[in-house]
């Protein structure tokens, strides 16, 4: 596979960390048609968790919200980056990046087992387009 780098947006809220709490939210938006790209959740203080959600259709996650109560933050921008997982892959993604001067707040990525790989970068919203212009997108 080639790599395929996206510029994607995210929302995320913030739900008390409590069991079950990702578990309703993923059914209530699945169940209502809208498909996620990526998923991610973190501890974000003693008692609270926050899911970041990366949809397909920003717009139909918005309306889902906004019809089931789920309070969004967003949208924000980030970078989804797919390719053959292959030594030094990640490097090199940042490299570009590092020769554009930009710096890469958070990242998150996984080998999907298959010789794939699939990789969120997080840049600074002063950075997007510099970002963008570093990976091609």
């Amino acid at each position: 596979m080639a790599e395929k780098i996206h510029q994607v947006d995210y929302y995320h809220a913030t739900v008390h960390d409590k069991p079950g709490e990702a578990y309703h939210m993923l059914s209530e938006i699945s169940g209502s048609g809208v498909s996620l790209m990526a998923f991610n959740a973190v501890p974000a203080g003693p008692d609270r968790t926050q899911l970041v959600l990366f949809p397909q259709d920003s717009e139909q996650l918005v309306r889902v919200a906004a019809k089931t109560g789920i309070v969004l933050s967003g949208p924000h921008q980030a970078f989804l980056i797919q390719g053959d997982d292959e030594l030094g892959a990640l490097a090199q993604i940042h490299r570009r990046l590092f020769d554009a001067s930009v710096n890469v707040y958070a990242s998150s990525g996984v080998a999907d087992g298959r010789g794939g790989f699939g990789y969120v970068v997080y840049v600074r919203t002063e950075d997007v387009d510099k970002a963008a212009q570093a990976l091609g997108v």
